[in-house]
């Protein structure tokens, strides 16, 4: 007899399509490199076969379809072992997934993972007023599609093309946008920027007017940097009331606790980073600003000159002045300082450094103003008011048959900027000041993510030369093609305002953006696309996931599951013991797989700085990228990974020492196996990045 009918799980009755089962076959073929249309038709004709034998055992002789998949994994086990393993192992974490899936209040229409789906549940797809969510994953990138293509029509532009191309790239997770983005296009809200920076005048008045228009701010999505130098210092004597200055932490303290009380957009906690000049009389006590869990909703880094790094390295003194005034109201000795900067960065991951001298001489656009802060993880330098938004392609989707696909990344470059400048006509700004600078002068940041994922299926050694001319090539590519489209934008939307002020004059004849680049931290954008965040090396190989209350699903990483299973090496027992310590450094595996599987902690902290200084060179805005070190490094290993940060003109360097928060993105579980905490997937060490 021949199978017409197949039983779904809900019960339902559908016709029987044997293509789904050769489907299905190719990719577990495809995780083996093994991919076969012939075989995987010959086996599923062999299955059909065997099926249609067994028909008598079937109720009303309708196979389900777990009887389906148990003949396909009867089959495969006489017929290829290693395809048998492979299937089975998919089918196995497909099982774990549907019982982990039951819980969520979404129609998964990408069959996307646990972890994908739980942040988009929390944070990304729409709720009507009694939260039911009320659209599906692929339901959202359509509405982000047509609201962003929309402003081709200013441009006398059909829209239609560019919601497809834009639809199709998010669909592939190919390249997604800012959570911003993707939480608010098309919506009442509209407000797309990732990152803002506020100035803080020193008056009252200027104070608590930065702190509403961080509250509106927040509660639209975005995170806010400040520069806190220009407020007196304390004990300064306020001439209008004769009083004393609190000085610039008591306001941090206040701009803290606002953030507290308001849940970005009703969905993620608030950002920020708060910033002080290295000269400010105040600096000492800024740098201890964060022990004993204060500033909790802060990342705060010192504003480094290059003439305190230069004094800290000599054991000079350090003029400090009032930000008031201007005239030198003491002297510390800067290698003092650079000690007690150093002590506490070990201690709690605080203060991290910007190397604001570095960030000036690179700004485009040195005649509009002086770059005093940037946004929370330190990737966009913005002048006073100015907003950008973001955007990162996935590196892991640029491969083809072992090599780069050079042709995909250009196309998915000139989609990706063409896609942030829409962003900036379709935003609905918070502040009038936000959306005059930010239009006049249309910064964007494109940046990548699934960078370890990409040496990974290279076959490349994070640290290894091969990795540090891959990173070089790519990302000057990147920068290139994005220019190049920025250019075209500029001719035929035209130029952004300041460009004749530019430095971009002497080298194009035209420029849509002011900046182009970025590389951003990709926390929860990275969990959707399931690829590795932003530049950084993969923290662990395998470990577990807490994904709801009472729930742990263990993952492991894509690729290394891949070249497991293609070496015939995979066994759970194996994933057990790698997800204790989430390495592989001590197990039994052979010594080429250890050598292209590192993880962060894996790598030395140099290789760390000298990635993030590769990408830098050629990034317009900045790069955020922590170093993450292990429980046992010293101060003395803090002291080196700053100083060489600033010798390799870094913009900004940060850094992580495992266990010394008390809450982290990963951390040894009771059973003593890594766990990962959902609530704190940001790329930041903290959680506190608007990604």
């Amino acid at each position: 007899m021949v199978i017409t009918t197949v039983q779904k799980r809900t019960g339902e009755y559908v016709p029987f399509q044997a293509e789904k089962i050769t489907a299905a076959l190719e990719k577990a073929m495809r995780a083996l490199d093994l991919s076969n249309r012939k075989k995987a038709e010959a086996l599923t004709r062999e299955i059909v076969r065997t099926l249609e034998q067994n028909i008598s055992s079937f109720s009303k002789g309708i196979p389900t379809i777990e009887q389906i998949q148990d003949t396909v994994e009867e089959v495969l086990e006489r017929r290829h072992q290693r395809l048998y393993k492979a299937y089975s192992l998919y089918r196995r974490s497909r099982g774990i997934a549907r019982e982990i899936k039951q819980y969520f209040k979404i129609r998964d229409d990408m069959k996307l993972g646990v972890n994908a789906l739980k942040v988009l549940q929390e944070r990304y797809l729409l709720k009507d007023e009694d939260g039911s969510i009320i659209e599906t994953p692929t339901q959202m990138f359509r509405r982000v599609a047509h609201a962003i293509a929309a402003p081709d029509i200013i441009y006398e532009k059909d829209p239609r093309k560019a919601e497809e191309e834009f639809y199709a790239a998010m669909r592939n997770l190919e390249f997604l946008p800012n959570s911003p983005t993707l939480m608010n296009a098309g919506t009442k809200l509209g407000q797309l920027s990732a990152c803002f920076v506020l100035p803080i005048e020193d008056s009252l008045e200027g104070i608590f007017t930065t702190l509403k228009n961080m509250a509106i701010i927040q509660q639209s999505g975005g995170g806010t940097g400040f520069s806190f130098s220009r407020l007196r210092e304390k004990g300064a004597i306020v001439k209008s009331t004769k009083g004393v200055a609190s000085g610039p932490i008591s306001f941090m303290r206040i701009f803290d606790s606002t953030t507290d009380v308001i849940k970005q957009g009703g969905k993620r906690r608030g950002a920020n980073i708060g910033i002080l000049h290295c000269t400010h009389p105040d600096i000492e006590e800024f740098v201890t600003a964060k022990t004993g869990r204060r500033l909790t909703n802060f990342n705060i880094s010192i504003a480094a000159t290059d003439a305190f790094m230069n004094k800290a390295l000599k054991g000079q003194s350090l003029v400090l002045r009032s930000p008031k005034t201007h005239k030198s109201v003491g002297k510390i000795n800067a290698a003092a300082l650079f000690d007690t900067i150093v002590r506490n960065a070990w201690d709690t991951g605080d203060p991290g450094l910007l190397f604001i001298d570095e960030i000036n001489r690179r700004h485009p656009l040195k005649t509009m103003g002086e770059i005093e802060a940037t946004n929370p993880c330190g990737e966009v330098p913005l002048l006073a008011y100015e907003s950008c938004n973001l955007g990162s392609i996935n590196l892991a989707k640029m491969v083809k048959n072992g090599a780069i696909d050079w042709m995909k990344l250009r196309r998915t470059t000139h989609l990706a900027v063409h896609f942030l400048d829409n962003v900036i006509d379709a935003n609905h700004y918070p502040l009038r000041q936000t959306e005059k600078i930010t239009k006049a002068h249309r910064k964007i940041g494109l940046g990548v993510m699934g960078f370890a994922d990409l040496l990974f299926m290279l076959k490349i050694p994070y640290g290894s030369t091969r990795s540090y001319q891959t990173a070089e090539t790519m990302i000057t590519f990147i920068a290139d093609e994005a220019r190049k489209k920025s250019v075209q934008l500029g001719k035929q939307r035209g130029s952004f305002t300041g460009f004749p002020h530019s430095s971009w004059r002497k080298k194009y004849s035209a420029m849509r953006n002011a900046t182009c680049i970025t590389i951003a931290p990709t926390g929860t954008l990275s969990i959707i696309a399931g690829c590795s965040s932003g530049i950084e090396p993969v923290f662990a190989l395998a470990f577990l996931r807490r994904v709801m209350e009472g729930k742990q699903l263990p993952e492991i990483n894509e690729v290394f599951k891949r070249e497991l299973l293609c070496k015939g090496l995979y066994s759970e027992q194996l994933i057990h013991e790698i997800s204790k310590a989430g390495n592989i450094k001590d197990t039994a595996l052979p010594a080429s797989l250890k050598k292209i599987f590192v993880t962060a902690l894996d790598i030395t902290p140099e290789v760390h700085v000298r990635m993030q200084a590769t990408f830098q060179r050629y990034v317009d805005n900045a790069v955020s990228k922590t170093v993450n070190l292990p429980k046992e490094a010293t101060s003395e290993d803090v002291r080196r990974i700053y100083v060489l940060a600033w010798k390799l003109n870094c913009k900004g360097i940060t850094v992580y020492r495992y266990g010394s928060k008390p809450e982290q993105v990963l951390y040894l579980g009771t059973k003593k196996q890594l766990v990962v905490n959902t609530d704190y997937a940001g790329g930041c060490p903290t959680g506190l990045c608007p990604l």
